[in-house]
């Protein structure tokens, strides 16, 4: 496997240009965001932080991200749409940030969003079969590209959304996945979509030290909606017009978190009898928090199921199915293995410290009980 050395200097270049401007951004931001009132305050059940933090953080990953993109990548008509589609998205959610937003409102901003680059040949014109037993080897959509590609790009971008319920998790999961989107594209010597994702990956680490636990300011609507459609945009850039015999497993292999963690709580909501946007704490973030893991602990592993997925989406694209198979089959057995071997400890040792600090406070109330009688 050999990489274009002018390709992969582009790549790092645009990545840390990214990676410099969004972390220095950050302090800006976050002075912006007490202005305008831009606070996450901890009301419900659903919010892990106790004190109030401000929002608008992907507000510097967009800054951090658009720099290097207009150092480094070509402006065709298809990127501009992305990028004017894009601008929509990040300015929809600086408002939601500032004073909630009804949902329906969002919804239709979205879909204005995803048309713009979908009318300007960002489509999802054909993706492989599910059917294995059938003789045609692609579906072609025709008719139904827009729409599927409409679709597909409000879908992640909403599935990015509802995850980023934990510090760093969105954040982390986003960058993980455009790594994987990184690899293939250089394998593949797709230059733009490279740096394009090489400048994803650059804003969402420079962010990164202001978001991990315990988080300092958070993302809000504007970071984890933009990162969603920038995914989804050059996942239909990068995965489905060049790998159109595999496109229907590779993205979904990529995104999979987000996809399954979206798909399985509209599947809830529905069958309780509430809406699809209906919020609520069963996320698999929370169901690993209620399980005893902390914060960094369920992050960590959300971490590794991002990152096994993603490398059986890159062996796949390189390697055929049958090593990506029993690649993901040994990775989740190792990540099972460890997680039975390093958590429960943890989360016992954890719970022994709470049930020591419990006794105490327990004893020092009862003497000062005996004191007062």
């Amino acid at each position: 496997m050999v990489f274009d050395n002018q390709l992969i200097a582009y790549v790092v270049l645009a990545l840390l240009v990214a990676l410099v401007v969004s972390f220095l951004m950050t302090p800006v931001v976050k002075t912006f965001a007490y202005k305008v009132g831009a606070i996450d305050v901890p009301k419900d059940a659903r919010r892990m932080h106790k004190i109030p933090i401000p929002r608008l953080g992907g507000l510097a990953i967009f800054i951090g991200f658009i720099v290097s993109i207009l150092l480094f990548v070509k402006i065709t008509p298809e990127m501009q749409s992305i990028l004017l589609g894009a601008v929509i998205i990040v300015v929809l959610g600086v408002v939601d940030d500032i004073m909630a937003l009804p949902a329906l409102l969002k919804f239709v901003v979205q879909i204005v969003a995803a048309l713009i680059p979908a009318l300007n040949g960002v489509q999802i014109i054909a993706f492989s079969n599910p059917n294995i037993f059938s003789d045609n080897i692609y579906w072609v959509l025709g008719n139904l590209s827009i729409p599927f590609t409409v679709l597909w790009i409000v879908a992640i971008t909403n599935s990015v959304n509802l995850i980023d319920g934990l510090d760093g998790l969105a954040n982390g999961v986003s960058a993980i996945s455009a790594t994987t989107m990184l690899v293939i594209a250089l394998v593949g010597g797709q230059t733009q979509v490279a740096i394009v994702l090489a400048a994803l990956v650059g804003g969402c680490v420079g962010f990164m030290p202001y978001n991990m636990n315990p988080a300092k300011m958070f993302m809000g609507d504007t970071g984890a909606t933009f990162l969603g459609y920038i995914l989804a945009t050059m996942s239909i850039q990068g995965l489905f017009k060049y790998y159109a015999v595999i496109s229907f497993v590779v993205p979904f292999l990529i995104l999979g978190l987000p996809i399954f963690d979206t798909a399985f709580a509209f599947i809830r909501r529905i069958a309780h009898g509430q809406s699809p946007m209906h919020a609520d704490r069963s996320h698999i973030h929370h169901r690993l928090i209620d399980m005893g893991l902390n914060q960094k602990q369920a992050v960590a592993t959300l971490y590794v199921i991002s990152a096994i997925l993603g490398l059986s989406a890159v062996v796949l694209t390189t390697g055929g199915e049958q090593k990506a198979m029993l690649l993901f089959l040994t990775l989740c057995i190792v990540g099972v293995v460890a997680a039975r071997v390093v958590f429960p400890r943890e989360v016992r040792e954890e719970l022994h410290e709470e049930l020591e600090e419990l006794k105490e406070h327990g004893h020092h109330t009862e003497e000062k009980k005996d004191g007062e009688a």
